[in-house]
């Protein structure tokens, strides 16, 4: 009984070492995508783009609601944006009556290195370089 005891405490220690570590990986990964954002928006500030408002897309529709955030789109399909301080939105949210009139409050999301990644094929594109796309098709 005690090595069964024992086997199993090893496993759940082995387990939240495992979970400490992704999440250490997860954190290191999200500084890096920040400092990707800085740049780009400071890039754009120096250049005198301006921010745009930004809108939360219903999920399968061609409604979008207000955030009362400005910034710019990071996809031509509006899906994820930044703002002026370099904060990463997931501009996607579902249908409601109140935010017609009211508008959605969003939170700022922890920016991935890989956008998109697990969803469809050809969906997922690395952080630098659709940031390095957007930069170029936004400044002249």
């Amino acid at each position: 009984m005690d090595d069964q005891t024992s086997w199993r405490e090893r496993r759940r220690e082995a387990s939240i070492e495992q979970a400490a570590a992704l999440e250490r990986r997860k954190a290191a990964d999200s500084a890096q995508a920040q400092v990707l954002l800085i740049d780009f928006v400071r890039s754009l500030q120096e250049h005198g783009v301006a921010p745009e408002a930004l809108r939360a897309q219903v999920i399968g529709s061609s409604t979008s609601y207000r955030t009362g955030i400005s910034g710019w789109y990071l996809r031509k399909n509006r899906s994820v944006g930044v703002d002026t301080e370099a904060n990463f939105y997931i501009l996607g949210t579902t249908a409601s009556l109140a935010a017609r009139v009211t508008g959605v409050k969003l939170v700022p999301s922890d920016p991935p290195l890989v956008v998109g990644q697990g969803g469809r094929d050809g969906e997922s594109i690395k952080l630098a370089d659709l940031l390095e796309m957007r930069r170029a098709e936004i400044i002249p």
